[in-house]
């Protein structure tokens, strides 16, 4: 069968013309209707009674209950209901501003439009009205002015009176204050000092000890092509021997280019030569020839010196010759070491005096004397951390240069005491003293039997707290004599007897 035949239409059938060949139409199909599920139609379909479209009105009640909306939640209902004053449209204008009020337009400006008409404005200034004019009034007197009408003349006149009364009074004790008041200004004042029929004599104890020893203690004046200094000293010998410390001439001694002078207190100065020095004891003695009358100082004694006892410092501190500062003996026996530094080769611990007497650079070698004038130290050391006194100077006690002076007069040298020994000092909870570090073989501490490690806590009825105490013991010592001293080893203390030899 051809395609055209399940049309029902034959191979032959004829074409008529201006008609295309067409598929044949297609019968209407049946109108039937799957039927509605019961569940369905409950939702879906009429209420009970209902035929058409709309239920009638007396139905309405007869209605199953429906579904109540409640009020929004007040936060959802600000955030999604129409702005205030919107319009009551599904849709608002993005472009409009929702809840702007309207402003009132300005009013048209005729200047600004050209096409617009000529209108009349109001005039650009205000034309003022001026007052009714005023006719003058009375005069005013005193007394509407000063007390709008309220005091009579007679009270004025009282006040009036008042008045030139304190007038007359003010002036009269005006002139009374300045005839009373004298000025400031006068050519009849004539200023003079006291008269004192005593003017030469000292008035107090310090200046008599300063009258008579000022004129013993020199200036000593150390001068090198690049430098220098300045010391003091005094006159022990009316031969023209001065006693000054080692630390003060040690430049010029180790300098041959130097020049060495002294000043004397009336100012003159003279070449001084170095007689000998002794760097364990940080003493020196010069020599000064063809000076006539020299002023020898008178010495004291040491050993009965007290603590508490007035005394004066005499010297040229800072290079400030004749200068006299005063004070106390404030300790005695106070062990002092002096380390050598690139001015000095001393070496020295001395047994001082210490004093609250103001000793500074440029007093050491200058005497201290006490109240009577008489030379009981010579000032070697201040304790000065930040350069200047603090109360805290050191003299070597007489008693302990007398003899090395006279030695280097003599002989120019010194000998000294020892025992052979070199010490440090030891400080715990067991023993306090100077500990042998070493002994010399066959020296008198070897022979006394001291060994290494052995802490001297006495020695020849001193106490030696540190090596530095040992020290002054020492060389204080008398050579050749024998000295009882005390030590410590392995936990308990011993005596010995020691027989201190020459150095």
């Amino acid at each position: 069968m051809t395609d055209t035949d399940k049309y029902g239409l034959g191979a032959d059938s004829p074409t008529a013309p201006g008609e295309f060949d067409q598929a044949p139409r297609l019968g209407p199909r049946p109108n039937e209707r799957p039927p509605v599920p019961p569940q369905t139609a409950a939702v879906f379909g009429r209420p009970a009674g209902v035929e058409g479209a709309f239920a009638p009105s007396d139905a309405a009640p007869s209605r199953s209950p429906q579904p109540v909306v409640s009020n929004p939640d007040p936060v959802l209902r600000e955030a999604f209901s129409r702005p205030e004053g919107a319009p009551d449209t599904l849709q608002r204008d993005p472009d409009a501003d929702a809840g702007d009020v309207d402003q009132t337009p300005e009013p048209e400006d005729p200047w600004r439009d050209p096409d617009a008409a000529a209108s009349l404005s109001s005039p650009a200034v205000e034309t003022k009205v001026p007052p009714p004019p005023t006719t003058p009034g009375p005069k005013l007197g005193v007394r509407e002015v000063l007390f709008d009408r309220k005091v009579s003349w007679q009270a004025l006149a009282v006040l009036a009176v008042i008045a030139v009364l304190v007038g007359v009074l003010g002036g009269l004790i005006g002139r009374l204050t300045a005839e009373v008041t004298s000025p400031l200004h006068s050519d009849t004042v004539s200023l003079s000092g006291s008269d004192d029929d005593n003017e030469g004599e000292p008035r107090s104890q310090v200046a008599r000890v300063a009258k008579a020893v000022e004129k013993s203690v020199v200036m000593v004046d150390v001068r090198l092509p690049n430098g220098g200094g300045t010391g003091s000293g005094v006159v022990i010998d009316q031969e023209g021997y001065i006693v000054t410390n080692n630390h003060v001439i040690s430049m010029a001694a180790n300098d041959a280019s130097a020049k060495l002078e002294v000043v004397f207190s009336d100012g003159t100065r003279v070449p001084a030569r170095i007689v000998g020095r002794d760097i364990r004891t940080d003493l020196a003695v010069l020599k000064v020839d063809n000076v006539d009358n020299l002023t020898v100082a008178q010495l004291g004694d040491s050993d009965k010196l007290q603590i508490g006892e007035e005394v004066v410092a005499f010297g040229a501190p800072l290079g400030l010759d004749r200068t006299v500062t005063s004070g106390i003996v404030s300790a005695i026996d106070r062990a002092v070491p002096l380390r050598p530094d690139e001015t000095s080769d001393t070496d020295a611990v001395i047994d001082a005096i210490q004093t609250d007497a103001a000793i500074n650079p440029g007093n050491s070698g200058g005497p201290l004397v006490d109240d009577q004038g008489r030379v009981i130290g010579i000032n070697t050391a201040g304790l000065a951390p930040n350069g200047g006194s603090i109360g805290l100077g050191f003299a070597i006690p007489v008693n302990e240069f007398l003899p090395v002076a006279q030695s280097l007069i003599k002989t120019g040298q010194v000998v000294h005491a020892q025992i052979g020994v070199n010490a440090s000092s030891v400080r715990n909870d067991q023993v306090l003293g100077a500990q042998i570090r070493n002994v010399v073989e066959g020296s008198p501490a070897a022979q006394a039997g001291i060994r290494e490690g052995d802490v001297i806590t006495k020695f020849n009825g001193r106490v030696t707290d540190d090596a530095d105490e040992l020290t002054v013991a020492v060389r204080t010592a008398e050579i050749g004599k024998p000295v009882k001293f005390e030590y410590w080893r392995d936990g308990r203390t011993f005596e010995g007897t020691v027989t201190p030899a020459a150095d």
